[in-house]
Order: C-alpha cells, then sequence, then structure tokens
C-alpha cells in the first residue's frame, strides 16, 4: 500500500447465545498447530471432551496455552495453559428469551461504495484532508482497483461461509441481546430459500487489550444449531476507554479455515460501535488486505455511537472487500443513538431482512433493492432506488 500523500490513508447476551463456547483457527492440514484454551477460554469447554478436541482461543498480550487434538489453532493465553472439562452445553432460549426480546426487531439500512464510487470518493476525501488521527493508510489506488474488481457482484454461488465477528464490550449489550436473535433466524432463512446451498458458520469475538480477552474465535461448522449453542453462554462486559481491538479480530477472521473454492460465497458480517486505536492503523489496514486477498467480503454492521472513524473505517473495508456497509437505524428503539450516516438517501427495514439480501445478493449474483414490504421507511428523495444529488450526479440506494 503506497500513501497518496500526507494525511492520506483509506481509509450480554442475546448476540452471544449463538456461540457458547469454543474456538479454533486453521486446520492442521493446512499447516496449523493444534492448541488449546487458555484462561481468556470459556469455561467448562475444555478440547478435551465430548468437542472433538475443539476448544475456543483466546488472544492476549502474553503466554501461550497448549494441547488440544484436532489440529485447530487456538491462540495467545493470557496467563498460561487452561484446564479441560466436560462441555456444557446451553439450554436453548425460548421464544422471545423470557425476556420479552423476540427477532426481527432491529432495523437497518445498506449502502454500496463501489456502486456509488464517485461518491464514495468524494465523501473519503473531504476525511483525509481533515488529516483525522487513525485514518487508514490505504492509498487513492487501492480504492481505483477494488471498484474494478467488485462494481458488479460475481456469479451465482452454490456454498456459503458466513463469520460474524462481534464486539462485546459493555457499550454493545442491549444491541447484543437483541442481534442473537436476528442471527438465530438467518440460517433457517438461508436454508429455506437456498436448501441445497451448505452452510458453515464461524464467530469471532472481541474487546481491548485490558479485557478479560481480547480475540475470541469459533472456528466453521455446519450445524448452525450448535453454533447458537456456542454463542449463548458469552456477555458483553469491559472497554472502558472508546477505542477497541477490531484489527486482532478481523487479522484472526483471515486465519479461519474458509473454503477457497469458486463455489463458495465468503462473507464476514463486522458488528462494532467503536474504532480502532489509532496507533493501530496500519495493522486494521493489513487485516483488511489479508480478507480481499482470500476473497471475504465484509459487511460492518455499525451499532450506536459509531463516530466518523468508524464509518469511514467499515465503509472503506466493505469497499477494499467487495462488502457493503450496514448501518444500525433509531426506528427500533434499540440501544442509544444512532449515527445518521454520510450519504443522501438509503431504504431501512429490519436487520435481518437486510443481511439475508445481502446473503441472497452473494448466493445469486444479482443485486436487488428490498420489496415494498420489507421496506420501513426511506431516507432521501428516492425515486425507483435512486437519488439525484445537486451536482447531477445520481447514486444508487441498493
Amino acid at each position: 500500500m503506497a500513501m497518496k500523500r500526507p494525511g492520506y490513508c483509506a481509509g450480554g447476551a442475546l448476540l452471544l447465545t449463538l456461540l457458547g463456547c469454543g474456538g479454533c483457527g486453521s486446520s492442521a492440514s493446512d499447516g496449523g498447530t493444534a492448541r488449546g484454551v487458555g484462561d481468556g477460554a470459556i469455561p467448562g469447554a475444555g478440547p478435551s471432551e465430548g468437542d472433538s478436541g475443539v476448544g475456543i482461543g483466546a488472544d492476549s498480550a502474553s503466554g501461550a496455552a497448549t494441547g488440544g487434538s484436532s489440529g485447530f489453532t487456538g491462540g495467545a493465553a493470557r496467563s498460561g495453559a487452561g484446564g479441560a472439562g466436560p462441555i456444557t452445553v446451553p439450554t436453548p432460549p425460548s421464544a422471545g428469551n423470557g425476556g420479552g426480546i423476540t427477532p426481527s426487531i432491529l432495523t437497518a439500512g445498506t449502502w454500496d461504495d463501489n456502486r456509488n464510487f464517485d461518491f464514495f470518493r468524494t465523501y473519503r476525501d473531504s476525511l483525509y484532508d481533515a488529516q483525522t488521527p487513525g485514518l487508514l493508510p490505504f492509498a487513492e489506488s487501492d480504492h481505483v482497483a477494488a471498484n474494478a474488481r467488485f462494481a458488479e457482484p460475481p456469479g451465482a454461488r452454490q456454498t456459503l461461509d458466513v463469520s460474524f465477528v462481534i464486539d462485546t464490550t459493555g457499550s454493545m449489550g442491549d444491541e447484543i441481546r437483541y442481534l442473537q436473535t436476528e442471527f438465530i433466524a438467518l440460517s433457517s432463512v438461508i436454508a429455506q430459500k437456498y436448501p441445497d446451498a451448505t452452510q458453515r458458520w464461524s464467530l469471532v469475538l472481541y474487546r481491548d487489550t485490558a479485557d478479560e480477552y481480547v480475540v475470541r474465535w469459533f472456528d466453521f461448522r455446519d450445524d448452525p444449531a450448535e453454533f447458537q449453542l456456542r454463542l449463548q453462554e458469552q456477555s458483553a462486559d469491559g472497554g472502558g476507554d472508546i477505542p477497541e481491538a477490531p484489527d486482532q479480530a478481523l487479522a484472526k477472521v483471515s486465519e479461519l479455515a474458509w473454503r477457497t473454492d469458486a463455489d463458495t460465497a465468503r462473507l464476514a458480517f463486522w458488528v462494532a460501535d467503536a474504532p480502532h486505536h489509532a496507533d493501530n492503523a496500519p495493522a486494521l489496514a493489513s487485516a483488511i488486505d489479508a480478507l480481499s486477498a482470500l476473497d471475504v467480503h465484509v459487511y460492518p454492521v455499525a451499532s450506536s455511537g459509531v463516530d466518523e472513524l468508524t464509518e469511514l473505517s467499515m465503509r472503506q473495508t466493505a469497499q477494499l472487500t467487495g462488502g457493503r456497509y450496514l448501518f444500525l437505524t433509531n426506528d427500533s428503539g434499540v440501544g442509544g443513538d444512532h449515527k445518521e450516516p454520510t450519504i443522501p438517501c438509503y431504504f431501512v427495514t429490519k436487520l435481518n431482512v437486510a443481511i439475508a439480501r445481502m446473503v441472497d445478493i452473494e448466493l445469486s449474483g444479482d443485486y436487488r433493492e428490498p420489496t415494498s414490504a420489507e421496506v420501513i421507511r426511506t431516507s432521501g428523495d428516492l425515486q425507483s432506488g435512486a437519488c439525484t444529488l445537486s451536482s447531477g450526479e445520481t447514486v444508487v440506494a441498493y
């Protein structure tokens, strides 16, 4: 990556009921080293019993735990080896989760900066010129190359790998509780529409360097019910200062056991409300490069409280990897105030509808706007899925 000029850069709960314990990284068949759990691992989720040797990995500042037998990569432990024990399978949440929480509550808009590249460049340059600390060190040529690659969707795909990357710090608590139910329903929607598309799910959780753990992960499995159980025991906590460690989380995502064949759609939904540490901008850029090289399309989901740097970094990540920017809106009444994105027009749908539509586009290879039944409201002067700017430029809102 080359710099254009100095200051120019490209840029607990319910959700947490889907995962519950263990994680792993790259397979030993691909040269990975088998490891086990550290003290950041989930209690009782050791690799020795009932889980084919798969435990959860927890990255932090020091130490390394070894063990396990499946050939999956775990992580660096905070303070030496953690114990192995029987896996406790949590009880799935009942309808409403006993707290009145039901699926299809969160609301979101979507935006594709590759379909609106000239608008994106103007937006990006306005923030680069301000030289905000933490801007990502991408040159304009990086964005131009990505646009040439991703301006149109790929052809139809037959199989699906999805990783959810979740900021689990304390500020995410309200939305995490709702997000869990959204993701539980998502697998069923995909299975109904694409019954022959093999689904695999993984999850990467992250906080910050001073927290209980920095990164935890659970590698791909083809059983959504197991994925749900793995997430159930997690909770939102920690954080403190505003920046978190998405650079380490996205780096871990690139190490997961993605299928690499041309028939697999590879998606990562990155759900967060805070930026990276300014000093870690180069590390985040490297993680984005690694995901782009794997053809993993990242779909950020901006939650309440995002700032300008977070929106810019998320939109750059989506543009550079061929994903789209998703952003929660205030229509649901869940969580804190949600930042109005720097875009001129958009559709608001339920979040699960937006995510399912992104998956549909990836598997079918066809763009489509939301149906009239899916639209809760519109923002801006939308006509036939597009709006015209004062400059005369037309941008597409789907």
